[in-house]
């Protein structure tokens, strides 16, 4: 691919790309069905949109060039093509879109499904190739018993084949419930044909409850549970690969059975003790975080809903806790770039719910979720086995709120407990004399009428501790001298140098 830069970025986005021929594109007779060109162009001619953001992961961007001609020559809108996002490419990259001024978004690929809200946005996860029969006879295999009661999930890149395996399934299971696409406010393209009819399922609430039963919304996903019935006397089937989707969903429904099936490999399987060990890992986390005094927040998204509202929930959190707290927004996160704070103790990572279980084991510092900063801030809020991989459940009002323990004002100290890890006795919240003050940068803080110093930053008291905090600026120390010309040209043959 080649092209031209200029540092006008108008003429960037504008300018004209000659490719070449790669053997990762898809063929040019598929393009139309596997990114579903006909019902993009009636998403973007029905709402007339003139600027629209695509936005395709890596393993896309081969077939971006061509699939953005087609949606121009069929609408006449302007397209511009996103790659790289800032944070996961499972996230609608929001940001990206409005720096452009797109008036909507079409997001290709896989997809987190989590709830956006600054512009339209339509989902196209494109459809990859799975043997139905393969697939159906794993069921069978996995559940013998054809009474058993299950819900299908599925990969988002998968949930075209839903109709056809609910078909050849249902007659010999009739408690099975068939998970659908529902996410609030965009349009997905798991479209069903019907007498060749196209049904578009926008926003939640569109399915009907295949039971009568409450229905259940997870991760944008939608199914119904019988009346007499709840979540834990479901066994779940899930069609995909290992993975961020699969793991999130175990953690959250942990005390549910699984099994899946690989489309690639055309494997059926039982998923059993990985969630146990998972659930353990993340229990020494939360005691990691109960020991930290000073806390990290890693913002990991701009576009997910409520994200804000969590920042501002676990600031108020820490601070109750007694820890101290600082802000951090880095993009995609790498062991280098925390490696530079070395005053924290550990991270929380505020993100969608597939990218917040992130594996922190190679970094310096531990990365928890939010749900596990709120269970070692909060004293109300206990370890059950119950996990949280959504922060939007986590506020005020939602599904899993839990208020926050505050201190008798009447009785003055901090509570106490033992770390796990160290085996040292901890303190646990602020005093009821520090909820009381005014002034939080205090630096003499009563405690059982004792008068102690508390540290008013801790960052800077580690800094002021290191052994070297950086190049020494030495004012006033170096002589002033009169500017002189310095080499030309470049480091292996300066223009004053000779032909050696």
């Amino acid at each position: 691919m080649a092209a031209t830069f200029s540092s006008d970025g108008a003429q960037v986005i504008q300018r004209s790309l000659s490719t070449m021929a790669t053997d990762n594109w898809t063929p040019a007779e598929s393009l139309d069905e596997v990114y579903q060109i006909e019902e993009t162009c009636s998403f973007i001619t029905k709402h007339q949109f003139l600027k629209v953001a695509l936005q395709f992961p890596d393993d896309l961007l081969a077939d971006s060039v061509a699939v953005a001609s087609k949606l121009e020559k069929g609408t006449g809108a302007k397209m511009y093509i996103l790659g790289d996002t800032s944070y996961g490419s499972c996230c609608v990259d929001e940001v990206a879109a409005e720096h452009v001024g797109a008036e909507g978004i079409v997001h290709y690929g896989r997809a987190c499904l989590s709830p956006s809200r600054r512009l339209p946005l339509m989902y196209v996860f494109g459809r990859r190739p799975v043997n139905l029969t393969k697939c159906a006879s794993s069921f069978r295999e996995l559940y013998p018993d054809k009474q058993s009661h299950i819900v299908v999930l599925y990969d988002v890149i998968y949930s075209f084949i839903v109709d056809d395996l609910l078909e050849l399934l249902q007659p010999e299971y009739p408690n099975m419930v068939m998970s659908r696409i529902s996410v609030e406010g965009a349009v997905s393209s798991s479209l069903k044909e019907r007498d060749g009819t196209h049904e578009e399922a926008e926003g939640a609430g569109v399915f009907p409850n295949q039971t009568g039963g409450p229905l259940v919304h997870k991760f944008g996903r939608q199914f119904s549970l019988q009346a007499s019935l709840s979540l834990e006397d479901y066994s779940m089937f899930f069609i995909g690969q290992e993975g961020a989707t699969l793991t999130n969903f175990m953690m959250t429904l942990n005390r549910c059975s699984f099994c899946s099936f690989n489309p690639e490999t055309g494997v059926g399987r039982s998923e059993t003790v990985k969630v146990n060990k998972s659930l353990m890992k993340r229990y020494y986390l939360i005691e990691r975080a109960k020991d930290a005094r000073v806390v990290g927040i890693l913002v990991g998204t701009l576009g997910v809903a409520g994200y804000l509202s969590i920042i501002d929930h676990l600031k108020e959190a820490i601070k109750k806790a007694g820890k101290k707290s600082y802000m951090f927004a880095m993009g995609k996160l790498n062991v280098p770039k925390l490696a530079n704070f070395l005053e924290i103790d550990v991270y929380v990572l505020v993100a969608c719910s597939e990218n917040s279980l992130l594996d922190s084991s190679e970094f310096y510092r531990p990365v928890v979720t939010p749900f596990e900063m709120e269970i070692a801030c909060n004293k109300n809020r206990e370890w059950t086995g119950e996990y949280v991989t959504d922060f939007r459940d986590l506020l005020p009002g939602a599904c899993s709120y839990v208020e926050f323990l505050r201190p008798d004002p009447d009785i003055d100290g901090d509570e106490t407990d033992v770390s796990l890890i160290t085996g040292a006795l901890r303190s646990s919240g602020l005093s009821s004399y520090e909820l009381r003050g005014t002034d939080p940068g205090s630096s003499l803080v009563q405690r059982n009428q004792v008068l102690t110093v508390s540290q008013a930053n801790s960052a800077a008291a580690l800094l002021a501790g290191r052994s070297w905090q950086g190049l020494e600026q030495k004012l006033g120390e170096t002589p002033v001298t009169k500017a002189v010309e310095g080499r030309r040209g470049i480091a292996i043959a300066y223009e004053e140098e000779g032909d050696s």
